[in-house]
Formats: C-alpha cells, sequence, structure tokens
C-alpha cells in the first residue's frame, strides 16, 4: 500500500530545516549528521523534500495502529542524497482525522537488512 494522498504531502520546511538538518535542534541534531553524509545540509532542505517525496513517497508504507489523532503510515526504502551515498531511511508520515493529505512527521536511519 501507498501512503495515501501522498501527491499532496504536506511537508513543513522548518520540520526539515529547523529539525532534521538542524545540529543544534535537541533531538535533530543527532539526526543531522546521517543526512549530512548523504550530502543534505540546512541550506538545502529543499533538496530532502524532494528526495522524500520521489523516493519515498512512492514506495510501500506499513499503516501503524490508528489514534484519535490519525493513521500514521512508514515507509521504509533507500534514499540516495546528493553525495551518491544511499541509506535506509525510515520516514512517517500521518493523515489526520478529518483531512485527506499526509503530513510529514519525521525520518530517520534504518536498519540494514
Amino acid at each position: 500500500m501507498k501512503v495515501p494522498g501522498a501527491h499532496a504531502a504536506v511537508i513543513e520546511p522548518a520540520k526539515l530545516r529547523g529539525y532534521l538538518l538542524s545540529r543544534s535542534h535537541p533531538i535533530g541534531r543527532f539526526k543531522a549528521p546521517f543526512f549530512e553524509l548523504l550530502g543534505y545540509s540546512a541550506s538545502t532542505w529543499r533538496q530532502l523534500e524532494e528526495d522524500l517525496r520521489t523516493q519515498h513517497l512512492s514506495q510501500d508504507a506499513v499503516a501503524g495502529k490508528p489514534s484519535p489523532y490519525g493513521q500514521k503510515f512508514e515507509v521504509r526504502a533507500t534514499l540516495k542524497g546528493p553525495s551518491g551515498r544511499a541509506a535506509q531511511v525510515v520516514s512517517i508520515w500521518v493523515v489526520l482525522v478529518d483531512e485527506d493529505v499526509p503530513t510529514f512527521v519525521t525520518a530517520y536511519p534504518g536498519e540494514s537488512r
């Protein structure tokens, strides 16, 4: 199954710039070095946005347990960055109650299989 409504997914720039790619964010600072190895940085966050859309939202997703807030989806797929390096990445998306498009929640390194 694909993430429903993926064609219209919402990815907040602050979630990429100020969280995943930030070396000063309390949580994101632990993820930033991983994404930097793939060639992403806070100044090139748009490339990460595009790659999540084309490389992750095009892949199969697994639905999590529904919650009162909505339905989460997990995509585990290879992400090839601007550096030419590729790695397994998990991206999390949520379709909130009474909405029909997914919103990006987070991404993190996936385990090698």
